[in-house]
């Protein structure tokens, strides 16, 4: 039995009743948790690796639910315009032309700034060449839930995405068949639907069924920009959420994302069928707007963060998130005690756990979960002095305090360096890809300034 005893560090456990173990230890055996707070001498085998954790933060890994892996090369495509423009003239152009190795490509490099930023686990919100994905997680060592955008319908589609109902259910299915569970179950993948604009209501109808049928998900983009509740009404003839909720999709394994544009009758909806949120306030703040979160979480909905991608939020760093997701609501309520530090680490870890329908697994330390935990270290000009660490944690901390990452009881990063996969070398291969995948895509991105070419 191999045995990791992480000792005296400043355990934050995020159990059900919310301890802190003051140095603590948390012990790992095998790929799972085997005791937390103080561990006996006689609890660990003479072969047992030992990391003293002295002055540092011992905590679940941060849960990101929503992110796109195969955005990550296009980071820097979309900045400053609309959301249909970044969509239909950006994004898509850029997605429909990337090839399995792109995909491959993008998704390590997205998932290294993930575990440099404390994340452990992620939802992935669709792209195409899920493949790509699936190796990329399998590699890097990281859990992840995998999914296909899937589109049945809609203006402005790439021809090469232009498929019926059938097909578009046919291939997720097969993605189940092919990846869910694999890597010791680190691995899962979902069903997706994009957005209404592009989905009809027979795909949203089936797409439920099957998620029912293989006891797996939904990650939808749901109430996202004013002009997609316009659509809805005038197409559908009720809200996004409304006409959902007609359909008999909203239930507790659907994850709408953004929700943005919810009235206190939708936001009722969701607390009546246990619908998950995913809350990007970075993406939100954006170009979409104020997310109603603190009302939210006062109806007993799961509310939990997520990043979003490269080229719309430009940062796949929840500690900057935590941030902003405290700030924006303050904010907007002018109301200092809305969503408290306590609060919005819940959101990262344990509503994260339950938003990707991992609770009895992930989110916490406690004996028997799996060992997915980070090591912070505040030694820094900008987080110290610790007074209060779970305020600093939310308020001070930066990505650069996450010192050591840990996915199903193996390393992910010791001391800022990756273990898994050799940084560097995907980091020049994803700047190489990504400019010959802007060419193919037809992108032409305007100079801000002059440039003077010097040689």
């Amino acid at each position: 039995m191999r045995q990791i005893l992480i000792k005296n560090g400043y355990v934050i456990s995020m159990n059900s009743e919310r301890q802190v173990f003051e140095n603590g230890d948390v012990l790992v055996e095998n790929d799972k948790i085997a005791a937390v707070g103080r561990v006996q001498a006689e609890q660990i085998n003479s072969s047992a690796e030992i990391v003293d954790a002295s002055g540092k933060i011992v905590m679940p890994g941060l849960i990101n639910t929503h992110v796109h892996l195969s955005q990550q090369l296009g980071r820097g495509i979309g900045d400053d315009v609309d959301l249909l423009t970044w969509l239909r003239k950006r994004i898509w152009p850029y997605e429909s032309s990337m090839d399995l190795e792109d995909s491959y490509i993008s998704s390590l490099a997205c998932c290294l700034e993930m575990i440099h930023s404390g994340v452990t686990t992620f939802a992935e919100a669709g792209g195409q060449e899920v493949d790509g994905m699936g190796k990329a997680v399998e590699k890097i060592g990281i859990r992840g839930i995998l999914s296909r955008s899937t589109m049945d319908c809609g203006e402005g589609l790439p021809a090469n995405w232009q498929e019926s109902t059938d097909t578009a259910l046919h291939k997720q299915e097969e993605l189940i068949k092919r990846w869910h569970g694999r890597a010791n179950g680190r691995i899962r993948v979902w069903f997706s639907l994009r957005t209404i604009f592009n989905n009809s209501d027979e795909l949203i109808t089936r797409t439920k069924t099957l998620a029912d049928k293989y006891r797996v998900g939904i990650h939808m983009h749901v109430a996202e920009i004013n002009e997609e509740v316009r659509f809805s009404r005038e197409q559908r003839g009720l809200t996004t959420v409304e006409h959902l909720a007609r359909l008999g999709v909203l239930d507790e394994n659907f994850l709408a994302v953004h929700t943005v544009w919810l009235t206190d009758r939708e936001i009722d909806l969701f607390a009546l069928y246990n619908v998950k949120v995913s809350h990007n306030p970075a993406a939100a703040m954006k170009v979409l707007g104020f997310a109603r979160v603190p009302e939210m979480l006062a109806r007993g909905i799961s509310v939990s963060i997520g990043t979003d991608g490269a080229p719309c939020n430009n940062r796949m760093d929840m500690m900057s998130e935590m941030y902003l997701t405290t700030l924006i609501h303050k904010g907007r309520t002018l109301n200092p005690e809305v969503l408290p530090a306590e609060k919005v680490l819940e959101m990262a870890t344990v509503n994260g756990a339950r938003c990707v329908l991992w609770e009895d697994q992930i989110g916490s330390l406690e004996p028997g979960k799996k060992a997915d935990l980070i090591i912070i270290n505040p030694a820094s000009a900008g987080t110290l002095p610790l007074h209060d660490p779970v305020a600093n944690l939310v308020y001070a901390m930066h990505s650069s305090n996450v010192e050591s990452s840990m996915c199903d009881g193996q390393w992910l990063m010791r001391d800022k360096k990756i273990l898994t996969v050799n940084e560097e070398e995907i980091l020049q291969q994803a700047q190489q890809r990504a400019a010959v995948l802007l060419k193919k895509a037809g992108i032409s991105l305007p100079n801000r300034f002059p440039v003077i070419k010097i040689r």
